[in-house]
């Protein structure tokens, strides 16, 4: 047995929380980013959980029978809480992670569903909950590494997302605002009717917006809006990406104009109809 001298320093104990703390983020770094069989599933789960409580959120909305159903946002909440502070925990840059503006999205419905217990008829907690929605970006992240499928038609699913996120939280506002004040407007059907109708700038008039916030609100869906619903329109009939297999890497999507593959530098043969 090796004996301490006078000028050797004693290793540190190690200390039993730590190490089982050290073994805890390791497996649920494991479970949240690995590749194994069990990661996928857990990944899954949390997906498979995330539609849903988007399609609870919808359902709530259009029937407004939330009160109702008050412990079910507990538990969804208590979910998101538990999830969102593994997450943290396990995160390398722990600062990073609190700039983004998912951290801060999941925050706040985090609270909305809690705070629906003190504050039962906050209609503006519909519009936080319908934010849920955003965590659709996290989702397209974990399907295009598990996915080939997914990686394959990657544009079109992006820019179908990006719409509907953006139809269902001006639905969730133009409902909010309207609801009290236009006759016209008293469903989440009346809502994303005038939404559907104002996006894609058809205006049948028979829902107008009654006051400024209103009219604002008009603005902002018919200004973006348009581009959305016209880039799920060019990924579908034209898009900026091809399948392509490059004979020295493998790599299988390029640009329509590719003349040499971004990951080798091989030159690549794709072929086209003359224009791009």
């Amino acid at each position: 047995m090796a004996r301490v001298g006078p000028n050797t320093t004693a290793p540190a104990p190690v200390d039993p929380e730590d190490s089982r703390r050290v073994r805890a983020i390791r497996r649920a770094r494991e479970l949240y980013y690995g590749a194994s069989p069990a990661s996928r599933r857990f990944r899954f789960a949390l997906l498979t959980f995330d539609v849903l409580s988007i399609a609870y959120f919808v359902a709530s909305t259009v029937t407004f029978t939330a009160a109702h159903y008050q412990w079910l946002d507990f538990v969804i909440g208590s979910v998101l809480l538990v999830d969102f502070l593994v997450r943290f925990a396990i995160a390398r840059q722990q600062l990073h992670t609190v700039r983004r503006l998912s951290f801060w999205i999941d925050l706040v419905v985090i609270v909305s569903l809690f705070g629906s217990a003190l504050v039962p008829n906050l209609d503006y907690a519909r519009i936080l909950r319908m934010m849920r929605v955003l965590r659709s970006y996290r989702l397209l992240v974990e399907l295009r590494r598990d996915f080939i499928t997914f990686r394959q038609q990657e544009e079109v699913v992006e820019s179908a997302v990006n719409l509907v996120v953006f139809i269902f939280i001006m639905t969730s506002m133009v409902l909010v605002v309207e609801r009290d004040t236009n006759p016209d407007v008293n469903t989440f059907l009346d809502a994303l009717y005038f939404t559907v109708a104002t996006l894609t700038t058809t205006g049948f008039g028979d829902i107008v917006p009654t006051g400024a916030a209103g009219r604002l609100l008009s603005i902002v869906i018919m200004v973006f809006g348009v581009g959305l619903f016209v880039r799920l329109i060019q990924a579908l009939f034209r898009p900026t990406k091809v399948n392509y297999t490059c004979p020295t890497c493998g790599l299988e999507r390029h640009d329509l104009d590719a003349v040499h593959c971004k990951h080798c530098g091989s030159i690549v043969n794709i072929p086209t109809e003359g224009a791009v």
